[in-house]
């Protein structure tokens, strides 16, 4: 098995999502006066914090928030899933009103969407090419929109999803489930996720209390994601080759990089994918393991498939 990394590089090369020091811009449309409240509050509580620290990072920021009680808290992660759901929300006009809707699994309109069709043509290429897992740090969408259910699975194939399929199909048809070969790791948590469901689409994002692991310097993994973790090593630890696209190996993340360490300790040969690749960070990750030369992120790049179907020590 090839064990595949997706950081916030991977979804701003393919759908132009924000990574961590571009999060705040607050590019969202608000949706109604209890939106446009959220957002001007959030907005006001970034520029507070900014004038006080002027040379601080993102993650310092949504610590900050995280500690300064519920209301801060609820408003920090209401936008961070909003503003990572944005490509994927569209509107119909229905009984007499404008409805919002957020991009099932399994619906054809995600197809309109540049990122997600950069996504699956990436990600599928690779299954044709070799067996994988994949293990992501990233809340979105992207790895479930590009394989669909019957392509990737949760850990467990044949997975029950709460909610509809595709508009307008519903559940009374049957329910969905995540029948695919493809094992994806969510280790963060995601979009579609809350503490008692996993769901056919990202309706989290707009709601704000989705099931995720904010992006700061001291994250604490909840209970509800140890199960992904579990399948995170398992991907890891039986993965001789890891393709690795658009990870940072920030220093601060210790919990990610110990999982990578720990777990990836049969890694023979790592390949990067990444405008500035961080090669000697990836070295002390993987201390034995050949670090190729590394790539910019691809167009279709002939360069992957010669190094996934390469061999190291057994690897099958």
């Amino acid at each position: 098995m090839v064990a595949i990394l997706l950081g916030a590089g991977f979804s701003r090369w393919a759908a132009n999502l924000p990574i961590a020091d571009e999060l705040f811009d607050f590019d969202i449309e608000p949706w109604g006066p209890r939106e446009e409240a959220e957002l001007k509050r959030a907005q006001r509580i970034k520029h507070e914090w900014d004038v006080d620290n002027p040379e601080g990072l993102a993650e310092q920021f949504i610590a900050h928030c995280l500690e300064r009680g519920e209301e801060q808290r609820r408003t920090v992660l209401w936008y961070i899933t909003r503003r990572l759901s944005k490509p994927f929300i569209w509107r119909e006009w229905h009984a007499g009103r404008w409805r919002r809707h957020v991009l099932m699994i399994d619906e054809n309109r995600k197809f309109g969407i540049d990122g997600v069709v950069r996504a699956r043509d990436f990600l599928l290429k690779l299954t044709a090419w070799r067996r994988f897992g994949v293990v992501t740090t990233n809340y979105d969408m992207l790895p479930e929109y590009a394989f669909g259910t019957d392509g990737f699975n949760y850990g467990v194939p044949g997975e029950p999803l709460q909610g509809r399929g595709p508009y307008p199909v519903s559940t009374w048809r049957g329910p969905v489930t995540a029948d695919g070969n493809v094992p994806l790791a969510k280790i963060h948590g995601s979009v579609s996720w809350d503490s008692s469901a996993r769901y056919t689409e990202g309706r989290r994002g707009i709601t704000g209390d989705a099931l995720i692991v904010a992006p700061t310097a001291e994250k604490q993994v909840p209970p509800e994601l140890l199960d992904v973790w579990d399948l995170a090593r398992g991907i890891l630890s039986s993965s001789e080759r890891v393709l690795v696209f658009g990870f940072a190996f920030n220093p601060y993340d210790e919990a990610v990089l110990d999982l990578l360490r720990r777990s990836g300790k049969n890694a023979r040969a790592v390949l990067l994918i990444d405008v500035a690749p961080p090669i000697d960070a990836a070295q002390r990750v993987w201390p034995r393991a050949d670090i190729a030369d590394s790539l910019p992120p691809p167009e279709g790049s002939p360069q992957i498939k010669t190094w996934l179907q390469g061999t190291a020590g057994n690897d099958v």
